[in-house]
């Protein structure tokens, strides 16, 4: 609910610049309104002077004061309640397939690809309001992290949990992390159903076939984007495990399957990208962010309160007290 104030009648507040002219034109003719009075006695003389003549320009002010506020009032101040409601009339279902191979953990991206990519994939998360996310897991073999939610907490907790660990087979199972995740987001009735593909290999393990998998997506009309995650050339990468139970690195060649990338994003009306650093990574999920759009309809309701009378009540108040005054308290001296 958000709360505005606004005039009907903006334009009547140039009268304002009548008020410094008022003023001046008061100071200018002050001794024409101060009329002396001759009194024969001459114990007015030994009388204390009284402040009262002093304070007489307090009438001005007070008159001044209510033809401000009469303008104000004139100008026609609201106060705009406004209502807004968001109608989600065809959302997008979304799932994430991240590869969590130990390739992952190469430091061409900083701190490392995972860590860049859950960094850069939250950002994306919490720009998906009126979508629903979920979350699938793959190396060697693949799970469901997170079925496909309306809750981002949930989505966001589950992206920060995910690490590489050793529960999961070695390898790197494109078509088994596509597979779980066609699975996941099949049965959806949204209007648009969009995999998120990423991986920083090759198909090497897993008993699906990458293109049989973007196939079964086709069926279910659901479009795939591949991210290949690396950079050309050399990369410093995991090569193994020192006697402390730690990776040992080494700079190895960096090997992504892009033809496959693209020819699984072709055929199911995506698009293959290619993260070569953690700005590019940035710059292909703010794409694919406005690549998929929701139907949002907003609907705001409008409730105005009229607040003149205020002003107007305010008006009276000074030229009353105006009034009275000259005619009671300032009555000798006018």
């Amino acid at each position: 609910m958000i709360f505005k104030i606004q005039f009907l009648n903006p334009e009547l507040f140039w009268l304002l610049l009548l008020v410094p002219i008022a003023c001046i034109w008061f100071i200018l003719k002050k001794n024409k309104f101060s009329n002396s009075i001759s009194i024969p006695n001459t114990n007015a003389l030994l009388s204390e002077p009284s402040i009262l003549p002093k304070l007489k320009p307090v009438l001005n002010i007070l008159r001044i004061l209510s033809f401000v506020f009469i303008i104000i009032a004139l100008a026609r101040p609201q106060i705009i309640d406004v209502t807004t409601k968001t109608k989600n009339n065809q959302g997008i279902d979304i799932v994430m397939a991240i590869d969590v191979s130990a390739s992952m953990l190469a430091k061409d991206l900083k701190p490392n690809r995972l860590e860049a990519l859950k960094n850069v994939a939250s950002n994306f998360i919490l720009d998906r309001i009126n979508d629903r996310i979920g979350l699938v897991e793959y190396a060697g073999e693949s799970y469901t992290k997170t079925p496909i939610t309306s809750d981002k907490n949930i989505v966001l907790k589950s992206l920060n949990e995910i690490n590489y660990n050793t529960i999961i087979e070695g390898g790197t199972a494109i078509g088994m992390g596509l597979a779980t995740s066609v699975n996941r987001i099949k049965d959806s009735k949204a209007k648009s159903k969009v995999i998120i593909l990423l991986t920083d290999g090759v198909n090497n393990s897993g008993f699906i076939d990458p293109n049989t998998a973007a196939e079964l997506a086709i069926e279910y009309g659901i479009k795939i984007y591949t991210i290949g995650l690396g950079t050309n050339g050399m990369a410093l990468s995991p090569v193994g495990i020192d006697n402390n139970g730690k990776f040992s690195y080494a700079k190895i060649q960096v090997e992504i399957d892009e033809n496959l990338l693209k020819e699984i994003a072709d055929i199911t009306g995506g698009k293959y990208f290619r993260a070569t650093d953690n700005q590019k990574l940035q710059e292909i999920y703010s794409e694919i962010n406005k690549l998929e759009k929701s139907d949002v309809e907003e609907i705001k309701y409008y409730n105005q309160e009229e607040k003149y009378r205020f002003y107007i009540l305010l008006a009276i108040i000074f030229l009353s007290t105006e009034i009275i005054l000259k005619y009671t308290l300032f009555r000798s001296f006018i």
